[in-house]
């Protein structure tokens, strides 16, 4: 018997020691840098350099995150996901269904449909940059061009900057899709075919519930992806864009730190954590219930 304990003792001590690196690794760069934002938020930065800072406990908290600042940008932030996300998900399901055929040469295409995937945002901006400029960009050429110009519209910057986010992701969201209609029976798609159902009806019926694990996993992935978009925004609509209009809780939080405003954008930055948060968990209460798992 002293055996057998002193044998777990020894696999439990080897196994927290295998991870210590680990544990070091999160306390350094994540849990340590959470505590001190959520202790600097305590502190109000004073306007003028030099002075010193003030303690103002769950003051600057509750007047941060009830400001119609914040709430702009929240809103904001939502809506971009919204843009974001359903399309481009449907858009590399469709892409992934096209190449999912079984034709000569389909291979090609699935790696023209996967290549954004290596594209950086930096080089998206660039594009897309490039092809809405007033000047020489793509949108003259076609005689859609807008007055002001696009990115500095105030009704159309976040959709541009939502087209250059949904560009730059579809090739993640076409990998994952490919990869989950690789998961589903052949057996299954010709039982159903057999019993006379027409295309549409087995990828309705069949494929789509089969998919959904593939599908619930990239709605978390990209919503998370969503929430901490920057590089874009920040490259084609600088300053948070024509009247704040791009101005989502990253750039928001990326605005008050240039200020410098450490206390506001401490508080900004907790918030940003607890949203993504808890917009998670609401997808897992609620999604995953209509998540079909094959046994």
């Amino acid at each position: 018997m002293r055996s057998r304990v002193s044998l777990r003792v020894r696999e439990a001590g080897l196994g927290y020691l295998l991870l210590l690196p680990a544990f070091v690794i999160f306390a350094v760069f994540i849990f340590y840098p959470f505590a001190k934002n959520f202790y600097l938020g305590f502190f109000r930065t004073p306007p003028f350099p030099g002075l010193p800072k003030r303690n103002v406990g769950f003051e600057q908290y509750h007047d941060v995150l009830t400001s119609s600042e914040f709430l702009d940008s929240l809103r904001i932030t939502f809506v971009f996901a919204l843009y974001t996300v359903p399309v481009g998900i449907a858009l590399g399901l469709g892409l992934a269904v096209l190449a999912h055929q079984k034709l000569k040469g389909v291979g090609i295409y699935r790696t023209i449909f996967s290549s954004t995937v290596a594209t950086s945002v930096a080089v998206a901006s660039v594009i897309f940059g490039t092809l809405l400029n007033p000047q020489v960009g793509l949108l003259p050429w076609l005689g859609l061009q807008t007055d002001p110009p696009i990115l500095d519209n105030p009704r159309w910057a976040l959709l541009a900057v939502s087209i250059t986010t949904i560009w730059q992701n579809l090739g993640l969201s076409f990998i994952l899709m490919s990869a989950g209609l690789q998961t589903v029976p052949d057996e299954l798609l010709e039982a159903a075919e057999v019993d006379g159902a027409k295309p549409w009806s087995r990828f309705w019926h069949v494929t789509l519930p089969l998919l959904s694990p593939t599908i619930f996993f990239a709605v978390v992935v990209g919503s998370i992806f969503a929430f901490q978009s920057f590089g874009q925004i920040d490259l084609l609509t600088p300053r948070g864009g024509p009247l704040k209009t791009t101005n989502v809780l990253t750039y928001f939080v990326y605005g008050e730190l240039r200020r410098p405003d450490e206390g506001k954008a401490a508080v900004l930055a907790i918030a940003l954590f607890a949203v993504t948060l808890l917009l998670t968990l609401i997808q897992f209460r609620f999604l995953e219930r209509r998540v079909h798992y094959e046994r």
